[in-house]
């Protein structure tokens, strides 16, 4: 395991643990998606240019597909 996949990890997974929170506490559907999606996706790629490609799409999920 790599320092860069650690810390990537790391970062994306705090980004989809607020998101977690915040769409069980609004009850919202696609942040609370998006969250268990960002806290659990980064065991599954090792290349860090991955995770950092795919981390970024999935935080941006919400901002485009807004709940009205």
């Amino acid at each position: 395991m790599q320092e860069a996949q650690l810390l990537w990890g790391l970062l994306f997974g705090s980004i989809g643990l607020g998101y977690f929170l915040y769409g069980k506490k609004q009850r919202s559907v696609v942040p609370l998606v998006c969250g268990i999606a960002l806290m659990v996706y980064p065991y599954f790629f090792a290349n860090p240019y991955a995770l950092v490609a795919i981390g970024v799409a999935i935080t941006c999920v919400p901002y485009f597909l807004r709940q009205r």
